[in-house]
């Protein structure tokens, strides 16, 4: 049962993203309580209301919304709803969460911002994957200075999906492709440990009977002199390394995925962040040019996002990730697109510095 001090959330979406990542982890996170499940199929509204049989369950966000009762939204639809969505939830002066990508160009990502900001409302985008173990680690190392000065970040993301699997694999134009789908973490990451973005090259290449590309290359020259070389693909039967980060002491190396998502998947619900905890056979490995040793992974805690949210809507600690961050990263994919279609290298349009946010990771 609720307790009454809870904010009532209400979950539009209960596909992949709202029913496997975002209802467990607030169904996890002290303080919020799913109230209002948005989805339009029978198989997927009997698994919320067994998950969470005080909510409400709705068939249209028009019925959420004539409804109300709800202190957030939380958007957890196809990116080419997004904008919309979000712009209902602030109409009604919602807090709104919104699955990464914010949006599917950066102008309507800064249509959001003006938004949010005429109703004086909180928007906060769930780039989940600033929680990861792996990518604590690094932003540690980095912190420690382990590695010396960094010239060269490259970070990847690949799985394994030859033909067509959803919407994910529709027209960029509609929200589909990897580089939203996956770029936009790729990216992200990039931002909050090397600043700010001057110079964007990319590669996009779509195969497998996709509208849109499956995988996808970007090099970034952020103005720190830093190199990030990030990879997305949706074409690799053998995954490359998760991270490479090249200093001038040492580099860090890593394979495999955070081990969070898989977890989730199994229907495991986080406790105390102990879904977050890797085992040691897959740590990364420091190298200093003569041996190498083991690394332990930091503790990924996903829920994490949603402690600093619900903390942030009471007053009590900054938006874990504002919109101001989202739209940097929409600025550097739309550079790529461009980059990409046009076969030249990129200044994004206007570089918003996403600056690093403390915590995230234990």
């Amino acid at each position: 049962m609720p307790e009454p001090a809870d904010l009532r959330v209400l979950l539009l979406g209960y596909g992949f993203a709202g029913g496997w990542i975002h209802d467990p982890l607030l169904r996890a996170t002290p303080g919020l309580t799913v109230a209002g499940v948005v989805t339009g199929d029978p198989q997927r509204r009997a698994l919320a209301a067994r998950r969470n049989p005080d909510a409400g369950l709705f068939e249209t966000a028009d019925a959420a919304f004539a409804h109300g009762g709800f202190d957030l939204a939380v958007v957890a639809t196809p990116n080419s709803s997004h904008l919309a969505l979000t712009l209902r939830a602030l109409d009604h002066g919602i807090p709104v969460v919104v699955d990464k990508p914010l949006a599917t160009t950066a102008e309507d990502g800064q249509r959001l911002l003006e938004a949010a900001e005429r109703a004086g409302v909180t928007v906060s985008v769930f780039h989940n994957r600033r929680w990861d173990g792996d990518f604590g680690t690094v932003r540690r190392l980095l912190d420690e200075g382990v590695l010396g000065e960094v010239h060269r970040f490259t970070s990847r993301f690949d799985r394994w999906a030859p033909g067509p699997t959803g919407w994910r694999d529709e027209s960029a134009s509609t929200g589909g492709g990897v580089l939203l789908d996956l770029g936009s973490h790729l990216v992200d990451q990039a931002l909050q440990l090397f600043g700010p973005v001057r110079r964007v090259h990319a590669e996009l290449d779509g195969r497998g009977g996709r509208a849109s590309e499956d995988d996808v290359f970007l090099a970034l020259e952020h103005t720190c002199g830093v190199r990030s070389h990030l990879y997305a693909s949706a074409a690799q039967a053998e995954p490359g390394l998760r991270f490479h980060v090249s200093g001038s002491r040492a580099a860090y190396v890593k394979r495999g995925k955070d081990v969070q998502e898989e977890r989730l998947l199994a229907d495991e619900l986080p406790a105390s962040g102990i879904s977050g905890v890797e085992p040691r056979e897959r740590w990364g490995r420091l190298h200093d040019g003569v041996a190498a040793e083991p690394v332990e992974t930091a503790v990924g805690d996903w829920t994490g996002y949603y402690r600093d949210l619900a903390a942030h809507l009471r007053g009590d600690g900054p938006n874990p990730v504002p919109v101001t961050d989202a739209l940097a990263v929409l600025e550097v994919l739309d550079a790529a697109r461009r980059s990409a279609t046009d076969g030249v290298v990129v200044e994004p349009a206007a570089p918003a510095a996403a600056h690093r946010t403390a915590g995230g990771v234990r």
